[in-house]
């Protein structure tokens, strides 16, 4: 890891769940060290996700296995001032310091920007919430289910027709884009500081992130845009933009957006190049106008192969389409292990996913199995220079665990 990027970076993951903390764990991939301060105990209130009702059951804990990684773990009760003490000695040293936590409750606990600001003039203080951190929402608890996917419209934006209620997320969908984005502040910050010398704070919020993921029809909304309904997949406007289901019951996507190149391409994998001299079909606009005739003859002719058969028919063909991925796919899938999409633990006993970023001449540490709460203590607190009888002491006295 001699050339990893962040080598020797010092990073405090005072944050929980995903988005916060999983922007420490891609600083960790680049080789930071990343210190996770989390409450004595139970720690880490993420670490508990798989158990609740309706996550998928397993003997490993795949959501801090994912997100813990590569760090190392520091339980600190900061509600006592011994504890708010260790944490400021720890940041008069510190790169890097990331919080979720609400505005109200940082200052509560002695954690806000301007408590932790003067201890060190060069570090970057990230801090990440559900709304903001200004107007009567700021305090709001937030989850990406609800102040990323509900508030910004994607969830409404997303059902099959007007009909259809309106589509739940999945765990973490919108919080590893989110730590993308505060990722990316604090290295934004870092660069800034490498040219003032000086610290600042970066925020980001899962609302934001929601209405950037939504941008393109959000700005239209903005333009003041005539919005046509929402269609059935059968009803779409433009057959060669929908999805159909195989004779497997797999489903593929076609997305042929440069429509009058590719269509002679897509009617030859078919078998149907009589589509491309059908009176009804000829033009672009003949087939918009008839797209609900289209759709139900592409409907009849997927159904008559597997998934896998149509793949081989339509790569290398140069019609742009999609496999809809199942969690199935993903062990097998040599494409993202060829890219190194999916990795081995440094200890090799499983695969996990790599961040989505990769830079030539700087290699990425292994990843290493997530920290148990406070398997660390005592070492942070020793390269801290605590003495044994001080460390005896806080733990003694409930501040560490």
């Amino acid at each position: 890891m001699d050339n990893a990027i962040f080598g020797g970076l010092k990073v405090l993951d005072c944050a929980s769940f995903i988005a916060a903390p999983a922007a420490g764990t891609v600083l960790a991939d680049f080789g930071a060290d990343v210190i996770k301060i989390e409450p004595p105990g139970a720690g880490d209130p993420y670490r508990n996700l798989p158990n609740l009702p309706g996550y998928p059951i397993s003997p490993h804990n795949y959501a801090w296995m994912l997100d813990g990684r590569s760090k190392k773990s520091l339980a600190l009760d900061l509600s006592k001032p011994d504890g708010r003490a260790v944490l400021y000695r720890l940041v008069q040293d510190a790169d890097v310091f990331i919080t979720n936590f609400p505005p109200a409750v940082r200052k509560r606990l002695g954690i806000a920007y301007d408590d932790i600001a003067p201890l060190n003039a060069r570090l970057i203080y990230a801090s990440f919430t559900g709304y903001g951190e200004n107007g009567e929402e700021a305090n709001k608890p937030g989850f990406d289910s609800n102040a990323w996917w509900a508030r910004s419209g994607l969830m409404d934006l997303v059902r099959a027709d007007e009909q259809t209620p309106p589509a739940r997320s999945v765990a973490g969908m919108g919080d590893h884009p989110c730590a993308m984005t505060l990722y990316g502040g604090i290295v934004t910050a870092l660069y800034r500081r490498e040219k003032t010398g000086l610290g600042s704070h970066v925020k980001s919020n899962l609302m934001a992130n929601g209405v950037w993921a939504s941008g393109v029809l959000a700005q239209a909304k903005l333009c003041g845009a005539q919005f046509q309904p929402r269609r059935p997949r059968t009803h779409a406007l433009n057959a060669v933009t929908n999805h159909y289901r195989c004779r497997d019951g797999r489903w593929l996507m076609l997305s042929l957006l440069n429509e009058d190149k590719q269509w002679p391409a897509l009617a030859r994998c078919l078998g149907r190049e009589d589509l491309v001299t059908d009176p009804r079909f000829a033009t672009r606009p003949d087939r918009h106008a008839r797209s609900q005739e289209l759709i139900q003859i592409f409907d009849d002719i997927f159904a008559t192969r597997d998934l896998a058969e149509w793949r081989a028919a339509l790569d290398g063909s140069g019609v742009v389409f999609g496999v809809v991925g199942i969690l199935d796919d993903i062990p097998q899938d040599q494409q993202m292990r060829e890219n190194d999409v999916l990795i081995p633990f440094a200890d090799d006993t499983m695969l996990t996913i790599n961040s989505p970023i990769w830079i030539d001449g700087s290699d990425k540490r292994p990843p290493q199995q997530p920290p148990k709460v406070g398997e660390h203590s005592d070492e942070v607190l020793r390269q801290a220079g605590y003495a044994e009888d001080d460390i005896r002491n806080l733990r003694g006295a409930g501040v560490i665990g």
